[in-house]
């Protein structure tokens, strides 16, 4: 069987695909990859369907084999050793090694014929919050490839984009009313950094504390992603892609769906800016 041989994971490497939505009611969340238009540019690459399974690198550092020759792309946060935005044939029993990314967090590489991992509630997803889907890449496991489709792409190249500076558009969230009048205005006027403890689950913020109105604890309540849940400490939480289904801390605004993607790329360090 076709496959691929992890010869090192890099710091986080998952499967992923769109995700398992519509599940929260039973508390399960979406996950899926936290940069959807990057996996689905690197599976049309390839000619797979947009929702195939593939790679989701974590700052790069992968390495792995392939068992036999396949067609690859990789796209999202931009690594060197390996041509990005476009289809890269390789051949069976090669190598590739993929570096630390220049900006951004995520690439995605998609393979010809999916990541043929078995599906979980519907997606072949790893959810690291939940513990539910394939496991975390480790070294020595194998992934098999699927079987490829019959049409191939006949796409060369697609044109690269830079990340661009992270300004991303907000909605009143469903407790701004819980914050000072002013709150809001702070959070779209003030300038915020990634801190290093963030991941799938969260983007932690550092910046102008957002003020409370009202002192109490809220009833956990249902929880989306891109909801700016604000913690006692005032600084905000953006919820990514493995997200809890429900949160205690009152949402001051909602990151709009179309800059999702963006926020995906955040690191460590990055300067954030919201707007309305």
């Amino acid at each position: 069987m076709n496959g691929i041989h992890v010869l090192s994971p890099g710091p986080l490497t998952t499967v992923q695909d769109l995700g398992r939505p519509g599940l929260a009611s039973v508390g399960v969340g979406p996950s899926g990859a936290a940069d959807r238009g990057s996996l689905r540019l690197a599976n049309r690459l390839v000619g797979n369907p947009e929702d195939a399974a593939a790679l989701e690198l974590t700052y790069g550092g992968l390495r792995i084999r392939f068992d036999a020759a396949a067609t690859i792309a990789l796209t999202g946060a931009p690594c060197p050793g390996v041509a990005m935005n476009g289809p890269v044939h390789v051949a069976a029993g090669q190598e590739l090694a993929v570096g630390i990314p220049s900006e951004g967090l995520r690439t995605y590489l998609a393979v010809r014929g999916g990541i043929d991992v078995p599906e979980v509630l519907g997606s072949r997803s790893t959810d690291v919050l939940a513990g539910i889907g394939p496991a975390v890449l480790e070294t020595g496991m194998r992934l098999p490839i699927g079987s490829p489709g019959k049409d191939f792409p006949n796409v060369d190249l697609a044109p690269p984009t830079g990340l661009g500076p992270a300004v991303l558009r907000v909605l009143p969230g469903p407790r701004d009313d819980w914050f000072v009048p002013d709150a809001l205005a702070s959070l779209t006027e003030s300038a915020y950094v990634v801190t290093k403890d963030s991941n799938r689950v969260g983007v932690r913020l550092d910046g102008p504390e957002l003020k409370r109105r009202v002192s109490g604890e809220l009833p956990s309540e249902g929880a989306v992603c891109g909801a700016l849940q604000v913690p006692p400490d005032g600084r905000p939480i953006l919820f990514l892609a493995d997200h809890p289904v429900t949160g205690g801390y009152p949402v001051i605004a909602v990151v709009a769906d179309a800059d999702l993607d963006r926020a995906g790329q955040l690191r460590a360090g990055d300067g954030v800016r919201f707007c309305m």
